[in-house]
């Protein structure tokens, strides 16, 4: 079978539409261009293709299209790279690894919706021809919207609308977030030939409107991901506290501002059962919804009472980026962690400045353990069709999670999807530069931020633990928990969807 890596619409229907995608797939900022592959085989099918490109060869400027056994090789490096001004070596070998990146993006995304399919799992329950069609179609709007093209886009996002049901088979449900984020973003940019994106300014994180706490609420009680990364958490926290009298707490947002402090509840439970005298605690928060946050307190504190602890709650108004070494009180001899539950991923953008402003205040507090919760998903990528083929996938595994926990028409699932996954989808497809704020990342950069910024590696050797913890909770079959260099990894049938890690000084 072979495989054609033209641009063309294989389900144009003879339609004269205009073909979005002319071989360069847009950089986020229109000014590089980026080789993409159209995954059809001569049939119109969407297919897996087999690869067995090595990165050498991805930079190999002589290597040409598409090999006997189906491996996937590359354009001349001179006709795609000479629009590209004044690029020197270093530059044509990182935009051949972006090359490589998306097209590998688009592979596994692509091969694992086709598997999922074949077993029953993501689009299987819309029918081969009609969940194929579907991933198509999204692929090939997200390239007519990175193309700006709007005519061609907007006539796919009709056709989408009309096929992505909210209510519909797993893959469907996803599709119809990400149409919405296709949709906000066509309406955002400009026409061919100007320069520039416009996009709204948001703050997703501390502004939740009341069907978002919802949501919120929904996700921690139902699905794993928060209540692992708080497990997590806390067994580092209770092993970095042993045997200390003086402990503080600095909390980054608060645990998301969940409505009740959970993870804090469970973590002075534990404190007060261990013998001998119970520590002095001390627990700042710190973020922006400062009313929510002295409400926590207040309950935590007549739990700490009720359990003979002595607790001190404090809140320190600020948001990350503000944040200043003067605003966390530290009292001589106490011990300090820092915890850190999906947040940190808020602040990284393109200048990296943000974020190593937020990690050297932390440093300076000199802590024994941070403890960094996030997605492990690659979404804040340079080449916007990269990420979107990553979130696809990556999106695609829990709703697939939550199709296998939930009935299809329960009031719960769509809650959880459309006001909090939803979000994330839409702020990952549609923003750019400071309005998009989930820049999730994968594990191993994460490792090469912290070491940059002055923090060591601590082991998490919690693994039987965690594993017994998961099935302490009768969490959904299909959920996995594995350690991968010292960090441990929650997935869905072995796609990652949240990563823990701990760091020292």
């Amino acid at each position: 079978m072979a495989y054609s890596f033209l641009p063309q619409d294989s389900y144009n229907d003879g339609r004269n539409f205009p073909v979005p995608f002319s071989g360069l797939p847009v950089f986020e900022d229109a000014a590089r261009a980026i080789w993409f592959p159209s995954l059809y085989n001569e049939s119109g099918d969407f297919k897996r293709l087999k690869r067995t490109v090595s990165l050498g060869e991805v930079t190999d400027s002589n290597s040409g299209s598409i090999s006997s056994n189906g491996s996937i090789s590359r354009t001349s490096s001179t006709s795609s790279l000479s629009s590209v001004p004044r690029l020197q070596f270093r530059d044509h070998i990182w935009t051949y690894t972006q090359r490589y990146l998306v097209a590998e993006a688009v592979e596994e995304a692509a091969a694992a919706i086709v598997c999922a399919e074949e077993g029953g799992g993501v689009a299987g329950d819309a029918g081969s021809g009609d969940g194929m069609k579907l991933v198509q179609q999204l692929i090939s709007c997200a390239e007519a919207v990175a193309c700006r093209d709007k005519s061609h886009a907007s006539h796919l996002l009709a056709e989408l609308r009309a096929n992505a049901l909210v209510f519909g088979s797993s893959f469907q449900r996803v599709a119809s977030c990400f149409v919405q984020g296709l949709a906000d973003r066509l309406a955002l940019v400009q026409p061919l030939g100007t320069v520039g994106y416009i996009a709204p300014k948001m703050n997703i994180m501390d502004i939740a409107s009341e069907k978002k706490e919802e949501a919120l609420r929904l996700v921690y009680e139902i699905c794993p991901h928060i209540q692992f990364g708080h497990f997590v958490a806390n067994s580092s926290i209770l092993e970095a506290f042993e045997g200390e009298s003086l402990v503080h707490v600095v909390d980054l947002g608060m645990t998301l501002g969940l409505p009740h402090g959970q993870q804090w509840h469970s973590l002075i439970r534990s404190l007060a059962k261990r013998p001998g005298p119970s520590p002095r605690l001390r627990i700042t928060a710190i973020g922006l919804c400062v009313d929510k946050f002295r409400v926590i307190g207040d309950e935590l504190e007549t739990s700490a009472i009720e359990l003979g602890l002595n607790l001190e709650f404090s809140v320190v108004e600020s948001n990350l980026e503000d944040l200043k070494p003067e605003d966390i009180k530290v009292v001589p001899g106490e011990v300090l962690v820092v915890n850190s539950i999906l947040q940190l991923h808020c602040v990284v953008k393109e200048s990296r400045g943000a974020l190593n402003s937020v990690l050297q205040i932390i440093h300076e507090l000199s802590p024994k353990v941070l403890v960094l919760v996030e997605q492990d998903s690659s979404h804040n990528g340079p080449f916007f069709l990269g990420r979107f083929m990553e979130a696809l996938h990556y999106y695609s595994a829990i709703f697939d999670s939550l199709d296998a926990m939930l009935p299809k028409y329960d009031t719960k699932r769509a809650k959880m999807e459309q006001f909090y996954f939803a979000e994330e989808i839409k702020n990952i497809v549609s923003c750019e530069g400071p309005a998009r704020v989930e820049r999730h990342e994968r594990v191993d950069q994460w490792r090469r931020r912290m070491s940059r910024a002055g923090f060591q590696p601590v082991p998490l050797k919690m693994l039987a633990q965690a594993k017994q913890w998961l099935s302490s909770i009768n969490a959904c079959e299909g959920y996995t928990i594995v350690e991968e260099k010292g960090c441990l990894v929650l997935g869905w049938k072995s796609k990652p969807i949240v990563a823990a890690s701990c760091w020292k000084c």
